[in-house]
C-alpha cells in the first residue's frame, strides 16, 4: 500500500451560493495522527463526511489508499472507521448489540473482536446497558468502539473528546496511539481541545473558512508555537508599517490599541526595536513570551493578522 493514504485535489463543495469548502487539497500519509484544527463552519465535518462518502464533492477528486476510481474508492472505504458530527447508534440496543452490528456490517469475521474493542474503549462493565442510557462521555467511547470494529485503516474522528472527562481524555489519547502503532492505521481527528491534539498529533491541518490556510508537522508547529514578541507601545499602526516592511511575511496579530503580537520570529527582536527607536516610537515593553496552540490558531485566523 501506498505511503499516502489520503489524498485530495482541489475539493470544492457549494451550498447555493454559499461554499462549505472551496480547493481543499491534503495529504495524509500512512501511520500520522492529523490534528484538524478550525472554528464552528469552518468545514472540517464536511470533508470528513465528503472522504467517508456520506456526501459528495461539487467539484475536485481524491485519492484513497491509492484507488482513485470512484468504484474501486468505495471498496476501500470498508477499511475506513468513522465517527462524524457525533456517535451514531441504535439507542434501544445494548452497548455489545451496537457494536456486535456494526462488526457484521462492515464485513469483519472476528467474532471476538466485539468483546476486545468493547473491553478497549473501557465500556466492559456496561456492555449491557442500553444505549440510551450511557452518559455523553459512554455514548462517544461507544461511537468510538463502532468505528474501530472494522480494523480500519484510516480512522475518522470528529470531536471524539466531547464529553470525556480529563482521565478518559487522556486514556483516549493513549489508546489512539496505540491504534496507531499497532494497526499501521492513519487517524484523522478534530476537536476543540486543542492543547490535546498538540499531545496526540504528529501533523496539523488548519482550515478556515473553507480554505487550508496551513499544515505542520509536528516539529514545526512546535517551533511557531515556542515564542513571539510582544510589544507595547504609543503608535501600534506605524509598529505595525514597520513590521510590514522590514519583515515580509511575518504572522502578526494587534491586540489593543497599545499591543501587538509577533509570532514565529524571535530573533528580529533586537533589530526591530532598532526601527522603532528610529523612528521616534516609545515602546513601554518588548519582550519575548511563550505562545500556545490556541494562540497560534488566533495568529492565522484573525482579522487584524496579515497571515
Amino acid at each position: 500500500m501506498s505511503e499516502i493514504i489520503l489524498e485530495t485535489r482541489n475539493l470544492t463543495k457549494k451550498y447555493r451560493n454559499q461554499y462549505a469548502l472551496k480547493d481543499v487539497s491534503i495529504s495524509l500519509k500512512k501511520n500520522h495522527i492529523y490534528g484538524f484544527i478550525g472554528e464552528n463552519g469552518a468545514g472540517k465535518s464536511t470533508l470528513m463526511k465528503i472522504v467517508a462518502g456520506l456526501i459528495f464533492p461539487t467539484d475536485g477528486d481524491m485519492t484513497l489508499m491509492g484507488e482513485s476510481d470512484p468504484a474501486a474508492i468505495e471498496k476501500k472505504r470498508k477499511l475506513v472507521g468513522t465517527m462524524i458530527e457525533g456517535p451514531y447508534m441504535y439507542p434501544g440496543y445494548t452497548v455489545r448489540q451496537n457494536v456486535e452490528l456494526q462488526r457484521l456490517l462492515v464485513g469483519n469475521p472476528d467474532e471476538s473482536a466485539t468483546d476486545r474493542i468493547i473491553e478497549m474503549v473501557g465500556l466492559g462493565d456496561s456492555k449491557k446497558k442500553k444505549a440510551k442510557k450511557l452518559s455523553m462521555g459512554m455514548k462517544q467511547r461507544l461511537g468510538i468502539a463502532m468505528a474501530l470494529i472494522g480494523n480500519p485503516k484510516l480512522l475518522i474522528l470528529d470531536e471524539p473528546i466531547n464529553g470525556l472527562d480529563p482521565k478518559n481524555i487522556v486514556t483516549l489519547r493513549n489508546m489512539l496511539k496505540q491504534i496507531r502503532d499497532d494497526n499501521d492505521c492513519t487517524i484523522f481527528v478534530s476537536s476543540h481541545i486543542l492543547s490535546e491534539l498538540y499531545l496526540l498529533a504528529t501533523d496539523f491541518i488548519f482550515i478556515h473558512k473553507g480554505k487550508i490556510i496551513d499544515t505542520a508537522t509536528h516539529e514545526e508547529l512546535e517551533e511557531k508555537c515556542s515564542q513571539y514578541i510582544l510589544v507595547r507601545d504609543n503608535n501600534i499602526p506605524e509598529t505595525v508599517t514597520i513590521v510590514e516592511k522590514h519583515f515580509p511575511g511575518t504572522s502578526y496579530k494587534v491586540e489593543s490599541d497599545d499591543e501587538i503580537k509577533i509570532y514565529g520570529k524571535s530573533e528580529i527582536m533586537a533589530e526591530l526595536s532598532g526601527y522603532l527607536m528610529n523612528a521616534g516610537i516609545l515602546v513601554s515593553e518588548l519582550s519575548i513570551k511563550e505562545i500556545t496552540l490556541e494562540d497560534y490558531f488566533m495568529s492565522i485566523t484573525g482579522g487584524d493578522n496579515n497571515a
